[in-house]
């Protein structure tokens, strides 16, 4: 089971972090993935790592803007968010999957966490 928390209303400009535990299982054999989703739109993909923390992968969109991390000792994965804007308005879901390596589809994940609002004001 996946808990995803840390999201929140901020300000354009401002920053968030979130953070996804697992529970149930050893993240460290997982591969993680963060991905959003507005109303009426498809799940998109935000950023990836792999178990080892090597092997990290971002959507173009927020490339340069958002950072993803695991601590895998806590059983944790993050997405720090900077220079947030707007259109990064969604609901933030973390996902995992049993593949040690980073993947950009949904429909590669098999475990989720049940998302977490994240509203940026302009």
């Amino acid at each position: 089971q996946l808990q995803a928390s840390g999201g929140g209303l901020v300000q354009a400009g401002g920053s968030l972090r979130l953070s996804c535990v697992a529970s149930g299982r050893t993240l460290g054999r997982y591969a993680m993935g963060w991905f959003r989703q507005v109303p009426g739109k498809e799940r998109e993909f935000v950023a990836a790592i792999s178990w080892s923390g090597r092997s990290i992968s971002y959507a173009d969109s927020v490339k340069g803007r958002f950072t993803v991390s695991r601590d895998n000792a806590k059983n944790t994965g993050y997405l720090q968010m900077s220079r947030l804007n707007p259109e990064d308005t969604a609901v933030y879901y973390c996902a995992a999957r049993s593949g040690l390596s980073t993947a950009t589809m949904t429909a590669e994940y098999g475990y989720w966490g049940q998302g977490t609002l994240v509203t940026v004001s302009s």
